[in-house]
């Protein structure tokens, strides 16, 4: 069993955030990129940046992705909030051009049928406002496969932008998509004007299940010296909008995205829903304590590869 070690507490200063609070909770992806930490929460309207050099003591700055304020009643939040689970790094395409950072609804629910694109420029830092996406189009073909959608996850590797389905009770095996992710960046720059893809392949992730709660994906990163690596949890829940207790927390790797070689136990399971590389051997990971009187954690973990 492996044991993260806490790094902080999300907190930041209450003045910057929207609704007076003094901590980010639901954090629900977490990106690499540049030297910044970028991290996106399932009940904000913001992105968090955080200086990766350092995380510990470095102010979190908010980013706005979406107008308007969320409601502060934690019900009411919950039914209208974009619900975004899945934050996914697109590398630069070439000399002249720069990387995007999107932020993706899980399409749970029709006003979480979005995306959010942020350009980065040469340092990989976000060069200009959001830009919001209609992802119905997109998401159309995934939802005749699955049925209930719940995008949690993802990550480009190569050619290949690979989105997961995430697992529950009543839907026991995780999803794996995969789409050419040139398509995807072209569709995603220009969606008022083409079709967006479709898929290059739908199939399922078995994680296995932990006292008969099947684990469901909740990130998903490259691993610097070739493979990938994900975060799962055992959420005991039956559908992709009620929350559950978390009974277990995993973090697996595999040689290509969608295969499982390893898959370990965190002590204590913390619902880690996003996960990074920050070199030297090292993951970083975020968590959602369901509960937004709660900060979410930075978390360190010493990961072989």
């Amino acid at each position: 069993m492996l044991t993260p070690h806490r790094l902080r507490l999300l907190t930041l200063d209450p003045q910057a955030h929207p609704r007076g609070q003094a901590h980010l909770s639901s954090a629900s992806g977490l990106v690499h990129a540049g030297g910044q930490l970028y991290i996106v929460a399932d009940d904000e309207h913001h992105l968090a940046q955080l200086d990766a050099n350092d995380p510990v003591n470095a102010p979190l700055r908010l980013l706005r992705l979406v107008p308007g304020t969320l409601p502060a009643d934690a019900a009411l939040r919950k039914r209208a909030k974009p619900d975004l689970e899945a934050l996914v790094h697109f590398p630069a395409a070439g000399t002249n051009d720069a990387g995007l950072l999107v932020a993706w609804g899980s399409g749970s629910r029709p006003q979480r049928d979005r995306a959010f694109v942020l350009d980065l420029d040469a340092h990989e830092a976000v060069a200009h406002p959001a830009r919001e996406v209609s992802t119905t189009t997109l998401y159309a073909p995934l939802r005749d496969h699955f049925g209930e959608l719940n995008l949690e996850a993802g990550c480009v590797m190569g050619t290949r932008l690979h989105l997961f389905q995430r697992a529950n009770a009543g839907q026991r095996l995780n999803g794996h998509i995969v789409f050419d992710a040139d398509a995807v960046r072209a569709w995603l720059l220009a969606a008022s004007q083409v079709q967006p893809p479709l898929p290059l392949a739908i199939g399922p992730l078995d994680l296995g299940s932990v006292d008969g709660v099947p684990l469901g994906i909740t990130d998903a990163a490259v691993w610097p010296d070739g493979g990938w690596v994900f975060s799962a949890v055992a959420e005991d829940t039956a559908d992709a909008y009620r929350d559950g207790p978390c009974i277990a927390s995993v973090i697996g790797c595999g040689i290509s995205v969608g295969q499982v070689l390893r898959c370990e136990r965190l002590a204590g399971a913390p619902k880690v829903e996003g996960i990074a590389p920050a070199g030297a051997g090292r993951l970083w990971l975020v968590t959602d304590a369901d509960d937004p009187q709660r900060p979410s954690e930075l978390l360190e973990l010493r990961w072989s590869g």
